[in-house]
């Protein structure tokens, strides 16, 4: 059974034509959009750890007064870890969409191109779990607590502190995720490159 491609080659003498492919070499207005929406989650992220801090009055029966007890990100390293990383993939993503702008625009994508980007895209999903997985380990201490090593939860007492941690622990999620599926993309675009 003789298929369109065989048909085409036959009657071009042979050979086969060359066909375009995407200026992208996949679905360069899927990966444009993915990369904004990275930016601008880890963006959101980024503001909402940044300005994560809230001070308490805290009564000290021991001294007979009110002390204020402030709480902010930089008092734990894991949530010092979650905004750098999502300083760094908010800067990846914004030079990744500018590339992809210029991808667009006219000149094709190599395979090495793609292949960069797949390694890359690989990397900061996994900085981005990491950081998530450190993150929310914290909000989780701060939440439950940890009755075996006498670690007191403090969102009871701090909870507009707990609820800026636990929105960019959840929007750092959403980062990762959207980093999984650009790395996919940029993987189907390599293989169906390589067809």
């Amino acid at each position: 059974m003789a298929t369109v491609d065989d048909v085409t080659a036959a009657e071009s003498g042979g050979k086969a034509a060359a066909r375009p492919g995407p200026a992208g070499g996949g679905f360069p207005g899927a990966e444009l959009a993915l990369r904004a929406l990275l930016f601008a989650v880890t963006l959101a992220a980024l503001v909402v750890v940044a300005t994560s801090k809230q001070t308490v009055m805290v009564p000290v029966p021991v001294l007979q007064a009110v002390v204020p007890m402030p709480a902010k990100f930089n008092h734990s390293p894991a949530l010092i870890y979650l905004l750098v990383a999502l300083c760094v993939t908010c800067l990846y993503s914004l030079l990744t969409a500018l590339g992809s702008l210029r991808l667009i625009s006219g000149s094709a994508s190599t395979a090495r191109t793609l292949f960069i980007l797949l390694l890359l895209d690989v990397f900061y999903a996994a900085v981005m779990a990491s950081a998530t997985g450190t993150g929310g380990g914290v909000a989780w201490i701060g939440i439950k607590g940890n009755s075996h090593t006498r670690w007191n939860k403090i969102c009871n007492t701090y909870s507009k502190f707990c609820r800026h941690i636990g929105s960019s622990v959840i929007l750092a999620l959403v980062a990762s995720i959207i980093l999984v599926l650009l790395a996919a993309l940029n993987a189907y675009s390599l293989y169906r490159r390589s067809r």
